[in-house]
Order: C-alpha cells, then structure tokens, then sequence
C-alpha cells in the first residue's frame, strides 16, 4: 500500500509516535498483525489501553498486552488468523461496532480505517487511508472540488517515489510562475498554474500522511509557502492590472494592499489567540464555525473570487472584492472569538462540536 509493505508502514507509524524499532518475537507489550493495515490513531489508541485487542471479524489485528502467556494466546491467534479462544481477561474491541473518535489535528470526527491487506484491496485501502488524512474542516475547494484529482496524483506520486518535499518544491516553482503571470497581467494563465499548485498543496500533506514521512522541516516548508504567497500573489495581482488599462490610482492600491494584508495579518492573529485561549481552532467550535470555513477569505475561496471577476473582464474589480471579503471574514472572526470568551465567562464550556 502506497509503495510499502505493511511490515514497512507499520514500522513508519511506530517511529513517528515514539516507539521502539519494529522486531520480531513477543517481548513488547504492543503486538500488531502484518496481514492488515490500520490508520496510525489505532496504535496511538491502543497504546494507551494495557490488555486491550482490536479485532476485525474476530481476528485479532492490535493488541496491548502485558502478561506473556497472554501475549502468546494473542499471537497465536494472529498467525493462525483465527480468533481468540477465550479473552482470559482481556478487553475486545470489535472494530466493526467501534464508533468514531475525534482528530484534533485533521478537525474532523471519523472513524479510522482498518483492513486485511490483499492485492484486491490495496487500492480500497489506499483510498480509506487517503480520506484518513483529509482534513475534515477546510475551504470548498479542498473538500469538494480536487479530492479525486489529488488521490490520483498521491498515488502517482507514491508509485514514483516522489517525496512530500519534492512535491511542495514542484509546487513552490509553479506558485513563483504564477505570481509573474499575475504580474504581467497574463491572469487566466496565472489562475491556471495557481489551480495546479494549489492541488498540489493538497498532495504533498497526503502523500506525508499517507506514507508516513511528515518532518519538521517539510511542515515548516510547506505552511511557510501557504503563509506568505497569498499578500504576494494579490499585490502582483493589483501591478498586472496596468497590461488591462485598469490600473488603481496609487493612494487606492495602497489602501487595498493594506486592508488586504492587514486583514490577513490580524485574521491570522485571531486564530492564533482563540488556540491559545481554548486549546482548539475557531473553525471546529461550532458547526457553524465549519461551516464559515468553507469560503471565509483564504487563499482557495479569493482564486474564486477572481476567477469571476476575470470572467466578466474586470480583474479589477476582483481584487477589490477580495479586500472586501477579507474584512467582513475579519469581522466574523473576530465575532467568533468574543462570543467565545463571552460564552467562557459565563461558565460554559469551550468544545469542538467534533468532540
């Protein structure tokens, strides 16, 4: 799956969550079955459940055991794919009656995959593995227009051995060539690359979550690009309008870049404050939070914005709609934030909806 044995994943997942090596034999508590595949919130799960097995139609797939004779029974069973004789003690957990459980990091509620890895079932469990890592709170595009796009393009970049970082790098070029189409007033190209490297945006966290190579230095690589691109693309796209003759005065553009920057800026600080207030983004308090998500003024809801706008042939006036979205976003967010702080003081509790 995704290019890996499970012996090969399995071994990724533990050391990404701060286990010992993968080895043979029965001395460690935590046991795992190299016939099935899991999302990495089971280890996480099971790690901190001593006595428990997760099965799958009875087969033991995870276990946490401390007593040897125990962890003997369970591997048996696991060899033998059959299941346990009897329980001598020890907590079930049926995967197939499991309910969800809440991600904090993806913003999302779901229950995580788990299967027997076959030939015939690689590409299913790539794609259950694949909307694992999806972010469940996110703007409309990501979640609606390029997921089928971007899960083709993961595994093509799994097969290929291409690396996260390779990706964000592709993407990095393609979002540089953008920006000087924007420049040059070459829009409709500039839109285009820019629809590719943000695709590509996608495919780079999945490909790290899906293969389980995530590292310090691509989050930082990647989010740094997400953080600083979007003011740049808009001033190159504000220079480009003198190739249209719809140039704004200079006292005007200066006042749309600071609104837009400003806005971005103090946005961004938002929801910042409202993580440190409340240990949690703003967009997954409320569903209604999750929902405003989907368009509020980020980079994927403003490339639509302008689309339209150079639909009708004024890419000027796309540009100011954007500013102006991006103080009423501002303005809700800054709702949000007070309502919470307000709801605190009146001795309510500050959850996630997805809890």
């Amino acid at each position: 799956m995704w290019g890996m044995t499970s012996r090969d994943r399995l071994e990724r997942i533990a050391r990404a969550q701060g286990f010992a090596p993968f080895s043979e034999g029965l001395g460690a508590a935590l046991i795992a079955n190299l016939d099935f595949v899991f999302d990495p919130a089971w280890l996480k799960q099971i790690a901190a459940m001593p006595d428990h097995v997760l099965t799958l139609g009875g087969v033991p797939v995870l276990a946490n055991i401390g007593r040897p004779e125990a962890r003997e029974a369970v591997a048996g069973a696991m060899e033998g794919n059959r299941p346990l004789a009897t329980s001598d003690g020890l907590v079930l957990i049926d995967y197939e009656s499991s309910g969800a459980i809440e991600n904090e990091a993806l913003r999302k509620r779901e229950k995580p995959f788990l299967g027997r890895l076959e030939p015939a079932s690689v590409r299913a469990l790539e794609r259950a593995s694949y909307a694992g890592a999806y972010k469940g709170v996110t703007d409309v595009l990501t979640k609606y227009l390029w997921p089928e796009w971007a899960l083709a393009l993961t595994r093509a970049a799994a097969r290929i051995g291409l690396s996260p970082n390779m990706v964000t790098s592709i993407g990095a070029i393609l979002c540089v060539i953008a920006t000087w189409c924007f420049w040059e007033g070459y829009y409709w190209q500039g839109l285009l690359i820019g629809l590719v490297f943000m695709i590509l945006d996608t495919v780079d966290g999945k490909l790290a979550r899906c293969t389980i190579t995530s590292s310090w230095w691509g989050n930082i690589f990647d989010h740094g690009i997400d953080l600083v691109h979007p003011p740049i693309w808009c001033y190159a796209w504000g220079v480009g309008l003198a190739h249209w003759g719809l140039a704004f005065r200079p006292a005007i553009f200066a006042l749309i870049m600071a609104v837009l920057v400003g806005g971005y800026v103090v946005q961004r600080l938002i929801e910042g404050a409202f993580i440190k207030a409340f240990g949690m983004h703003v967009h997954v308090w409320r569903k209604v939070d999750s929902d405003f998500r989907l368009i509020t003024a980020r980079r994927n809801p403003n490339w639509v914005i302008l689309l339209v706008s150079l639909a009708f042939a004024r890419p000027d006036w796309g540009l100011a709609e954007v500013a102006a979205w991006t103080v009423i976003s501002l303005v809700v967010h800054a709702i949000q934030l007070a309502q919470a702080f307000a709801a605190r003081a009146r001795g309510r509790e500050i959850r996630s909806w997805l809890a």
